[in-house]
Protein backbone atom coordinates (compact mmCIF):
# COMPACT_ATOMS: atom_id res chain seq x y z
CA UNK A 1 0.00 0.00 0.00
CA UNK A 2 2.91 2.02 0.26
CA UNK A 3 2.32 3.29 -3.58
CA UNK A 4 -0.41 5.21 -2.67
CA UNK A 5 1.91 8.14 -1.23
CA UNK A 6 3.19 8.80 -4.96
CA UNK A 7 -0.68 9.75 -6.25
CA UNK A 8 -1.28 12.77 -6.01
CA UNK A 9 -4.78 13.61 -4.15
CA UNK A 10 -8.23 13.12 -5.88
CA UNK A 11 -11.43 14.82 -5.55
CA UNK A 12 -12.99 13.37 -3.33
CA UNK A 13 -16.49 10.64 -3.94
CA UNK A 14 -19.35 11.28 -2.54
CA UNK A 15 -20.60 9.70 0.93
CA UNK A 16 -23.80 9.83 3.15
CA UNK A 17 -21.62 10.09 6.43
CA UNK A 18 -17.84 10.71 6.09
CA UNK A 19 -15.50 8.69 8.27
CA UNK A 20 -13.99 5.68 7.36
CA UNK A 21 -13.47 2.18 9.26
CA UNK A 22 -10.69 -0.34 8.79
CA UNK A 23 -10.51 -4.12 10.43
CA UNK A 24 -7.42 -5.86 10.09
CA UNK A 25 -4.99 -8.08 12.18
CA UNK A 26 -2.61 -6.93 10.36
CA UNK A 27 -0.63 -3.44 11.22
CA UNK A 28 0.49 -3.17 7.61
CA UNK A 29 -2.30 -3.32 5.98
CA UNK A 30 -4.26 -0.67 8.60
CA UNK A 31 -1.22 1.53 7.52
CA UNK A 32 -1.59 1.09 4.10
CA UNK A 33 -5.56 2.10 4.04
CA UNK A 34 -4.89 4.46 6.16
CA UNK A 35 -2.58 6.29 3.61
CA UNK A 36 -5.40 5.65 1.22
CA UNK A 37 -7.66 7.13 2.72
CA UNK A 38 -6.13 9.99 3.78
CA UNK A 39 -4.96 10.55 0.19
CA UNK A 40 -8.77 10.23 -0.67
CA UNK A 41 -9.53 13.08 0.92
CA UNK A 42 -11.73 10.79 3.90
CA UNK A 43 -11.99 12.75 7.60
CA UNK A 44 -11.80 10.14 10.45
CA UNK A 45 -9.96 7.41 9.68
CA UNK A 46 -10.80 4.55 12.87
CA UNK A 47 -8.58 1.17 13.00
CA UNK A 48 -9.35 -2.14 14.91
CA UNK A 49 -7.55 -5.41 14.55
CA UNK A 50 -10.48 -7.51 15.29
CA UNK A 51 -14.15 -7.76 14.86
CA UNK A 52 -14.93 -7.13 18.32
CA UNK A 53 -13.32 -4.14 18.69
CA UNK A 54 -14.22 -3.41 15.46
CA UNK A 55 -17.69 -3.29 15.63
CA UNK A 56 -17.16 -1.24 19.01
CA UNK A 57 -15.11 1.00 17.18
CA UNK A 58 -18.19 1.05 14.30
CA UNK A 59 -20.53 1.37 16.89
CA UNK A 60 -19.12 4.72 18.81
CA UNK A 61 -18.24 6.20 15.88
CA UNK A 62 -20.69 5.07 13.00
CA UNK A 63 -18.43 6.15 9.91
CA UNK A 64 -19.91 5.85 6.77
CA UNK A 65 -17.83 3.51 5.69
CA UNK A 66 -16.39 -0.11 6.57
CA UNK A 67 -13.57 -1.86 4.95
CA UNK A 68 -12.53 -5.20 6.51
CA UNK A 69 -10.76 -8.27 5.91
CA UNK A 70 -12.63 -11.51 6.10
CA UNK A 71 -10.16 -13.78 8.46
CA UNK A 72 -8.93 -12.80 11.29
CA UNK A 73 -7.06 -15.82 13.66
CA UNK A 74 -8.32 -19.60 13.01
CA UNK A 75 -12.21 -18.20 12.19
CA UNK A 76 -11.99 -18.44 8.27
CA UNK A 77 -15.40 -16.06 7.32
CA UNK A 78 -15.18 -13.94 10.98
CA UNK A 79 -15.27 -11.00 8.87
CA UNK A 80 -18.71 -12.02 7.51
CA UNK A 81 -20.72 -11.58 11.42
CA UNK A 82 -19.44 -8.09 11.22
CA UNK A 83 -20.38 -7.22 7.41
CA UNK A 84 -24.08 -7.98 8.81
CA UNK A 85 -23.83 -6.47 12.42
CA UNK A 86 -22.63 -3.53 11.02
CA UNK A 87 -25.64 -4.08 8.52
CA UNK A 88 -27.92 -4.40 10.92
CA UNK A 89 -26.95 -1.47 13.11
CA UNK A 90 -26.93 1.39 9.71
CA UNK A 91 -28.14 0.03 6.94
CA UNK A 92 -26.85 2.91 4.95
CA UNK A 93 -23.37 2.07 5.76
CA UNK A 94 -21.16 1.36 2.50
CA UNK A 95 -19.02 -2.20 3.21
CA UNK A 96 -15.96 -3.11 1.25
CA UNK A 97 -14.69 -6.65 1.73
CA UNK A 98 -11.41 -8.09 0.92
CA UNK A 99 -9.30 -11.01 0.95
CA UNK A 100 -6.00 -13.00 -0.27
CA UNK A 101 -8.22 -15.51 -2.40
CA UNK A 102 -10.54 -15.04 -5.12
CA UNK A 103 -13.12 -17.52 -4.37
CA UNK A 104 -16.66 -16.79 -5.72
CA UNK A 105 -18.86 -18.56 -2.98
CA UNK A 106 -16.91 -16.77 -0.56
CA UNK A 107 -17.36 -13.08 -2.47
CA UNK A 108 -21.28 -14.06 -3.14
CA UNK A 109 -21.59 -14.69 1.03
CA UNK A 110 -20.19 -11.75 1.37
CA UNK A 111 -22.84 -10.04 -1.02
CA UNK A 112 -25.59 -11.88 0.57
CA UNK A 113 -24.52 -10.15 4.06
CA UNK A 114 -24.44 -7.05 2.94
CA UNK A 115 -21.06 -5.61 1.54
CA UNK A 116 -21.65 -3.83 -1.35
CA UNK A 117 -17.86 -4.87 -2.37
CA UNK A 118 -15.47 -7.35 -2.83
CA UNK A 119 -11.59 -6.78 -3.71
CA UNK A 120 -8.60 -8.80 -3.73
CA UNK A 121 -5.69 -7.99 -1.46
CA UNK A 122 -3.00 -8.78 -4.02
CA UNK A 123 -4.88 -6.29 -6.37
CA UNK A 124 -3.04 -3.12 -7.92
CA UNK A 125 -3.74 0.15 -6.14
CA UNK A 126 -5.58 1.35 -9.01
CA UNK A 127 -8.19 -1.48 -8.48
CA UNK A 128 -8.19 -0.45 -4.59
CA UNK A 129 -8.96 3.14 -5.50
CA UNK A 130 -11.29 1.99 -8.39
CA UNK A 131 -12.89 -0.22 -5.77
CA UNK A 132 -13.01 2.25 -2.72
CA UNK A 133 -14.72 5.11 -5.13
CA UNK A 134 -17.15 3.03 -6.37
CA UNK A 135 -18.53 1.84 -3.06
CA UNK A 136 -17.92 5.28 -1.29
CA UNK A 137 -20.56 6.90 -4.05
CA UNK A 138 -22.93 4.08 -3.48
CA UNK A 139 -22.28 1.59 -6.27
CA UNK A 140 -21.19 -2.17 -6.35
CA UNK A 141 -17.93 -2.94 -7.07
CA UNK A 142 -16.33 -7.02 -7.93
CA UNK A 143 -13.70 -7.61 -9.88
CA UNK A 144 -14.97 -9.06 -13.51
CA UNK A 145 -13.16 -12.51 -12.84
CA UNK A 146 -14.93 -12.89 -10.20
CA UNK A 147 -18.33 -11.93 -11.01
CA UNK A 148 -18.47 -14.06 -14.01
CA UNK A 149 -17.47 -16.57 -12.05
CA UNK A 150 -20.34 -16.16 -9.51
CA UNK A 151 -22.59 -16.28 -12.24
CA UNK A 152 -21.39 -19.20 -13.64
CA UNK A 153 -22.13 -20.72 -9.95
CA UNK A 154 -25.56 -19.59 -10.14
CA UNK A 155 -25.98 -21.48 -13.38
CA UNK A 156 -24.43 -24.66 -12.03
CA UNK A 157 -25.01 -24.48 -8.25
CA UNK A 158 -25.80 -28.40 -7.87
CA UNK A 159 -22.42 -28.96 -9.22
CA UNK A 160 -20.39 -26.87 -6.53
CA UNK A 161 -21.19 -28.61 -3.34
CA UNK A 162 -19.83 -25.08 -0.79
CA UNK A 163 -23.19 -23.31 -2.78
CA UNK A 164 -25.51 -25.16 -0.65
CA UNK A 165 -24.00 -24.73 2.79
CA UNK A 166 -24.36 -21.28 5.21
CA UNK A 167 -22.07 -18.96 6.35
CA UNK A 168 -21.70 -20.94 10.06
CA UNK A 169 -21.78 -24.27 8.04
CA UNK A 170 -18.85 -22.93 5.79
CA UNK A 171 -17.07 -21.85 8.95
CA UNK A 172 -17.28 -25.15 10.64
CA UNK A 173 -16.24 -26.70 7.26
CA UNK A 174 -13.34 -24.75 7.15
CA UNK A 175 -12.26 -26.06 10.50
CA UNK A 176 -12.63 -29.49 9.97
CA UNK A 177 -10.52 -29.13 6.92
CA UNK A 178 -7.94 -27.65 9.30
CA UNK A 179 -8.11 -30.85 11.63
CA UNK A 180 -9.52 -29.15 14.97
CA UNK A 181 -12.04 -31.25 16.94
CA UNK A 182 -15.68 -30.65 17.62
CA UNK A 183 -14.61 -29.28 21.13
CA UNK A 184 -12.08 -27.07 19.87
CA UNK A 185 -14.77 -25.30 17.14
CA UNK A 186 -17.38 -24.85 19.86
CA UNK A 187 -14.28 -22.75 21.35
CA UNK A 188 -13.31 -21.13 18.49
CA UNK A 189 -16.82 -20.23 17.47
CA UNK A 190 -18.34 -19.70 20.77
CA UNK A 191 -20.73 -22.17 20.19
CA UNK A 192 -22.38 -25.18 22.30
CA UNK A 193 -20.39 -28.26 22.13
CA UNK A 194 -23.94 -29.84 20.00
CA UNK A 195 -24.97 -26.86 18.02
CA UNK A 196 -21.29 -27.97 16.16
CA UNK A 197 -22.24 -31.57 15.91
CA UNK A 198 -26.10 -30.91 14.54
CA UNK A 199 -24.22 -28.48 12.19
CA UNK A 200 -21.67 -30.91 10.93
CA UNK A 201 -24.92 -33.34 11.07
CA UNK A 202 -26.89 -31.10 8.55
CA UNK A 203 -24.04 -30.70 6.15
CA UNK A 204 -23.33 -34.19 5.76
CA UNK A 205 -26.82 -34.41 4.71
CA UNK A 206 -26.88 -31.45 2.19
CA UNK A 207 -23.56 -32.50 0.40
CA UNK A 208 -24.64 -36.36 0.31
CA UNK A 209 -22.17 -37.96 2.53
CA UNK A 210 -22.19 -40.61 5.12
CA UNK A 211 -19.15 -39.87 7.65
CA UNK A 212 -17.34 -37.18 8.91
CA UNK A 213 -14.05 -38.32 6.82
CA UNK A 214 -15.66 -37.65 3.53
CA UNK A 215 -16.80 -34.31 4.89
CA UNK A 216 -12.95 -33.68 5.16
CA UNK A 217 -12.07 -34.87 1.85
CA UNK A 218 -14.87 -32.71 0.43
CA UNK A 219 -12.93 -29.57 2.37
CA UNK A 220 -9.81 -30.39 1.63
CA UNK A 221 -11.00 -30.58 -2.18
CA UNK A 222 -12.03 -26.89 -2.06
CA UNK A 223 -9.78 -24.14 -2.77
CA UNK A 224 -11.37 -22.08 -0.59
CA UNK A 225 -11.64 -24.33 2.31
CA UNK A 226 -8.31 -25.96 2.07
CA UNK A 227 -6.64 -22.07 2.16
CA UNK A 228 -8.91 -21.06 5.61
CA UNK A 229 -12.18 -19.87 3.67
CA UNK A 230 -10.87 -17.60 3.07
CA UNK A 231 -7.36 -16.55 4.32
CA UNK A 232 -5.14 -13.51 4.28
Amino acid sequence: MSAALDIAPRRPAATARDGILIVDDHPVVLRGFRQLAEMEGIDGVFEAEDIVSGYRMFHRHRPGLVVTDLSFGEDGLSGLSLIRRVRALEPATRILAFSMYDDPVVAARVLEAGASGFVMKDTSLATVLEALDAVRAGRGYLPHAIATNIAILDLAADRSPLTRLTARELQILSLLGKGKTYTEIAHILTLNYRSVVSTTSAMRVKLGVGSLAELIRIALSQPGVRSGLPAR
